[in-house]
C-alpha cells in the first residue's frame, strides 16, 4: 500500500512554546500513512533556506519518500499560531513562501512517479487545480481535501475539483447536520466517488451513491492529556484511507457498507491517538532567535493595540488563496 502527499508544506511555529513544527496538509497526510504501515511519499516545493532544510529534514526521518521533491530559490512557508486550552489560534502567516508563488506541478517524471501510488492526497492548499485533470487519468485512487473555507464550497470550485477525484474529505465542525448532508450531496452531485465530513466531536459522515453512514468520534479517557488539536482531521483522514485501502478499495472496487464503518472507526482512533501529539507530527526545535524576538515585539504591539481598541487582534492565515494561483517559472530548482 502506498500514499502520496502531493502539494503543501510548512512551518507551524507555535509561539507560545517558543518551537517550531513541520506540517502541512500534504505533508501530514504522508507522514501519518507511513506511521500506520503503509509506504509514503511526499512530491512538493521546499525553500532553500534554513527553514526549508529543517522542513525536509524532518520529513525524511519520518521513513517518507522525497525523491521527486523538488527545493526552489525562496523561503519556506511560515504560520504563527500559539495554543490555548488544547485549541490552536493562528496568529497569522507569510504567504506561504516559494511552495506557493511556485507550486508542484507534474512534469519532469512527477507523473509517472505519481502513478506508482495507491492513492495519491491533495488539497485546496496546493495550487495544483490544474493538473487535477492528469492525476485522473492514473490508476492511483485521488482525495482531496476542501477545508473549511467558505470559497471552496461555491458550485463553481466543486464543479471544477469533484469530477476529478474519489474520495472529499470536508470539514463541517461548524456546520449542523442538515448543512452538512447538503455539502455531501454536492460534492457527489458534482461527480467525487465518496465525500467524507468530519464534524469535530460529534463524529463523521461518509457517503456515496449507494450509502450514507456516520461514525462516532472517540474521546480520550482524560481529556487533561490532550497536547492539541494540530493534525486532527489530517490524522482522520490517513487513518480512513489506510483502513479502506487494506479492504481493497480501488478504482475497480467500490467500499461496502462495512468496509466504510470499519474506515471511519480507523479514522476516529487515528484522530484521538493524534491529540497526544506535540503540534503536526513533533520533531520540533526551537524557534530561530532572530523570529522569537520578531514575535516577541509583533505579540507586544498587539496587546497595545488590542488594549486601545478593544477587539482581539488575531487572524487566521488564509493559505488557501494559493489554490488555483498561477506558476511561476522557478529561479532554481533540484531535487533534495
Amino acid at each position: 500500500m502506498k500514499i502520496l502527499g502531493l502539494g503543501d508544506n510548512i512551518i507551524d511555529r507555535f509561539v507560545d512554546r517558543g518551537i517550531d513544527y513541520p506540517g502541512g496538509n500534504a505533508v501530514n497526510v504522508a507522514v501519518y500513512a507511513r506511521r500506520l504501515g503503509a509506504e509514503a511519499g511526499y512530491l512538493g516545493v521546499f525553500g532553500d533556506d534554513d527553514e526549508g532544510d529543517f522542513l525536509r529534514r524532518a520529513v525524511e526521518a519520518e521513513g517518507v519518500d522525497l525523491r521527486q521533491a523538488v527545493v526552489r530559490t525562496g523561503e519556506s512557508g511560515v504560520s504563527r499560531l500559539h495554543v490555548v486550552d488544547g485549541d490552536r489560534t493562528f496568529l497569522g502567516w507569510n504567504g506561504g513562501g516559494v511552495t506557493v508563488r511556485e507550486p508542484i506541478d507534474l512534469d519532469g517524471g512527477r507523473l509517472d512517479y505519481a502513478a506508482g501510488f495507491d492513492l495519491v492526497h491533495t488539497s485546496v492548499y496546493s495550487g495544483i487545480l490544474s493538473e487535477l485533470p492528469r492525476l485522473a487519468q492514473l490508476g492511483a485512487l485521488v482525495s482531496f481535501d476542501f477545508s473549511s473555507e467558505p470559497e471552496f464550497r461555491t458550485d463553481d470550485y466543486l464543479a471544477r475539483v469533484a469530477p476529478h477525484i474519489d474520495l472529499a474529505l470536508i470539514s463541517c465542525s461548524e456546520q449542523d447536520e442538515g448543512a452538512t448532508h447538503a455539502l455531501l450531496d454536492a460534492l457527489l452531485a458534482h461527480g467525487a466517488g465518496l465525500a467524507l465530513a468530519t464534524r469535530g466531536t460529534d463524529g463523521a459522515v461518509v457517503a456515496d451513491t449507494e450509502h450514507r453512514i456516520a461514525g462516532s468520534a472517540l474521546l480520550l479517557d482524560d481529556p487533561s492529556a490532550m497536547v492539541d488539536t494540530m493534525g486532527c482531521g489530517d490524522a482522520f483522514l490517513a487513518g480512513f484511507v489506510v483502513r479502506l485501502l487494506s479492504l481493497g478499495w480501488s478504482r475497480d472496487r467500490r467500499p461496502s457498507a462495512e468496509d466504510l464503518r470499519a474506515a471511519l472507526r480507523a479514522g476516529a482512533e487515528a484522530s484521538r491517538d493524534q491529540c497526544l501529539v506535540e503540534a503536526a507530527f513533533a520533531r520540533g526545535r526551537a524557534m530561530p532567535l532572530d523570529a522569537e524576538r520578531a514575535s516577541s515585539t509583533s505579540r507586544a504591539a498587539s496587546q497595545i493595540a488590542g488594549a486601545a481598541e478593544g477587539t482581539p487582534t488575531a487572524s487566521a492565515p488564509d493559505p488557501a488563496t494559493a489554490a488555483g494561483a498561477p506558476t511561476a517559472p522557478a529561479a532554481a530548482e533540484h531535487t533534495p
